[in-house]
């Protein structure tokens, strides 16, 4: 263990780099625009509270009320992260009178979530 530790640090010191052509993998990068974005949809993720309402809408369909039934918040701090995970669209709403019903904004979603858990799961 002591030896793979200490190649890494004397990696950092000493590495000449590769002598790879690193132009062709620095055009191909991710623009620092996109990255913030990418970052701030993940981020989404980070917080329980949002991936249990985006694990309840996995199932189908809900409304406000039904998800602070689901994980036992309040109205408010449900809203919120709901709000929060539209602006992102992660998730859509669809108001039928006065009823707003919140799902999934696409497949993907479901998709990202779902490898991440399995990924979360498999340890």
């Amino acid at each position: 263990m002591t030896k793979s530790i200490n190649t890494a640090e004397e990696c950092d010191t000493n590495c000449p780099g590769t002598t790879e052509d690193l132009d062709a993998v620095k055009a191909e990068l991710i623009d620092d625009q996109a990255a913030i974005q990418f970052a701030e949809w993940f981020k989404a993720f980070s917080d329980p509270t949002r991936v249990k309402i985006i694990s309840a809408l996995l199932k189908r369909e809900l409304c406000v009320h039904d998800l602070t039934v689901l994980i036992e918040m309040g109205q408010s701090a449900v809203s919120h992260q709901l709000r929060y995970l539209r602006n992102l669209r992660i998730v859509k709403r669809r108001k039928v009178g006065k009823t707003v019903y919140y799902s999934l904004d696409d497949a993907h979603i479901e998709q990202i979530f779902l490898q991440t858990l399995q990924h979360t799961s498999h340890g």
